[in-house]
């Protein structure tokens, strides 16, 4: 979960910039939590308290109005009688990583991956979307090894993992729809050797950053063991104490240590 948010932290700096290098600070004066951050914390406090995801996502939401948020979604947050608008972008995706060390089984963490997805993104791609990174969480923090988690997201969900971030980073643009953006994230992941490099790798494409970032952040702090301790402090650094304790209870509840 906390992988996650440093994702969004870092790419935040780089949204919208087209720049594709890895070689850039992870962290400066414009890095800031997103939206993908204070969704994230908002499932994680649903999961800890037994809350309707269209519950928390609302009342967070409205706390933080200025968190970046599509058009769509922001009049989700404002309208408590608005239903699913049927998304297919990433934000799904994005929050979904505390379903992921919530449950205990592949088939619990895909239904759950859809429960928090149904109240906004509940086309096929949306939902689709947000159970891949999910399962992608889950495997990694349940010790599989990159080709397992390759192989069962492919053949899932027919993701197209074969290619390389230096092949992708030639032709992508900028796309924030599940199917643009959730297979790049993963293979962001795959082809790194740390959790710094996955991050670097979802940035260093030039598109979606701070969602990419977090997705792959997400993943990445499953498989490798954690967030480094110098991208933590400046992570919690950035982060209102009221997110910072739904962190901790969340870690200790479900044995997160990073």
């Amino acid at each position: 979960m906390l992988g996650a948010i440093a994702g969004d932290i870092i790419g935040s700096a780089w949204e919208a910039k087209g720049e594709k290098r890895l070689d850039f600070p992870l962290f400066d004066k414009f890095s800031r939590f997103t939206d993908d951050t204070v969704m994230t914390v908002a499932i994680a406090h649903a999961l800890l308290d037994d809350r309707d995801y269209a519950e928390a996502m609302r009342e967070y939401g409205m706390r933080y109005p200025f968190a970046g948020y599509g058009l769509q979604f922001s009049r989700w947050l404002c309208d408590v009688n608005m239903g699913p608008y049927g998304s297919y972008g990433n934000g799904g995706a994005m929050r979904v990583s505390p379903v992921a060390w919530a449950m205990h089984s592949i088939d619990a963490v895909l239904e759950e991956a859809a429960r928090s997805a149904a109240p906004t993104h509940n086309h096929p791609e949306g939902t689709k979307g947000a159970q891949a990174i999910a399962l992608a969480v889950f495997l990694a923090r349940t010790a599989a090894e990159k080709e397992e988690i390759r192989r069962e997201i492919a053949s899932r969900f027919h993701y197209d993992l074969s290619r390389s971030v230096d092949d992708i980073r030639l032709r992508y643009l900028p796309d924030v729809t599940a199917a643009g953006s959730v297979p790049e994230s993963i293979i962001s992941f795959l082809d790194a050797d740390s959790f710094e490099a996955a991050v670097r790798n979802a940035v260093s494409l030039g598109g979606d950053t701070d969602t990419m970032a977090c997705m792959a952040g997400a993943i990445a702090e499953a498989y490798f063991g954690g967030v480094p301790a110098p991208i933590v402090r400046e992570v919690e650094n950035r982060l209102p104490a009221e997110f910072q304790r739904v962190i901790d209870r969340f870690a200790e509840r479900y044995g997160i240590n990073s």
